[in-house]
């Protein structure tokens, strides 16, 4: 869902007391139109967000392709009709938001693809690891591309980590979490096969195998077998995966590889909108 005063607080911040050069340039009253392109090849994103603020402002704007589309360099994406001040406005917050979400949407798929050719059950998933402010924007834009959402807050799950096992053991860790709530789902991180199946044994619901190699998931995974635990729990893996090594932890068994790299490291796509 649009976070209507968050968009219209992006065009605050690019013209906090209007765009004076379109103002001085510019008649009031001059009608133009205008198309956005992408410029390169890739997954299409934020197209509702940048036709939001595109008519926030008076102008009209329709999106030529859905968001989610996979489409070669040189597509039209949008098309906006309106006064050519409200357009000139609208084109820098517009194009950001597109270029950003796109390029989440691109990695996201590419990853997404290359998981499921490994492992048909593995899937991928952005982290918190957002820009401040843009998390609902860049979890989106991820879902868009083929992800699955993962947590939004700390509040969506317990997320018992290593700096809360430093001072309280994996066992106490569960059963507090479990004593405190029953409707949320415990996750537990495991740095060694035999931690995973204390977390599993103890009653986790998630077991996130941390800044483990594949053969090191794939050791955990034969000890959870080994144990008849592996049925009992979902197994993500994190922590410095890349997109080179996705193939790799899903064909060593993670149901979830989670990426950090998808948000924190983001490469806009490239587009642009010219006057026509």
């Amino acid at each position: 869902m649009i976070d209507r005063d968050q968009l219209i607080g992006f065009l605050h911040e690019d013209a906090p007391y209007g765009d004076i050069t379109s103002e001085a340039l510019v008649p009031a009253d001059l009608q133009t139109r205008a198309a956005i392109r992408a410029k390169e090849p890739c997954v299409i994103a934020g197209l509702e967000e940048a036709a939001f603020i595109f008519i926030y402002l008076g102008v009209a704007a329709v999106a030529a392709v859905e968001d989610g589309a996979a489409i070669p360099a040189g597509t039209v994406v949008m098309t906006v009709e309106g006064p050519a001040r409200a357009v000139l406005r609208a084109e820098r917050p517009a194009l950001n938001l597109i270029g950003r979400m796109s390029g989440i949407a691109t990695a996201t798929r590419a990853a997404a693809e290359s998981a499921r050719a490994a492992n048909p059950a593995a899937r991928v998933a952005p982290t918190r690891k957002t820009a401040p402010g843009l998390r609902a924007l860049d979890k989106k834009a991820a879902m868009i591309g083929g992800g699955e959402p993962h947590r939004f807050s700390l509040s969506d799950m317990f997320l018992i980590k290593d700096n809360h096992l430093a001072l309280v053991g994996i066992e106490e860790a569960v059963r507090r979490a479990k004593a405190y709530s029953r409707y949320h789902r415990i996750e537990v991180e495991a740095e060694s096969a035999d931690d995973a199946v204390r977390a599993a044994r103890a009653g986790a619901d998630i077991v996130l195998l941390d800044n483990m190699t594949p053969a090191g998931v794939a050791e955990a995974l034969d000890a959870l077998r080994a144990a008849g635990l592996r049925d009992r729990v979902t197994i993500e893996v994190s922590g410095r995966v890349t997109a080179e090594t996705v193939p790799a932890y899903a064909g060593a068994g993670a149901d979830i590889i989670s990426m950090g790299a998808l948000t924190h490291t983001v490469r806009n796509i490239d587009v642009g909108l010219d006057i026509t």
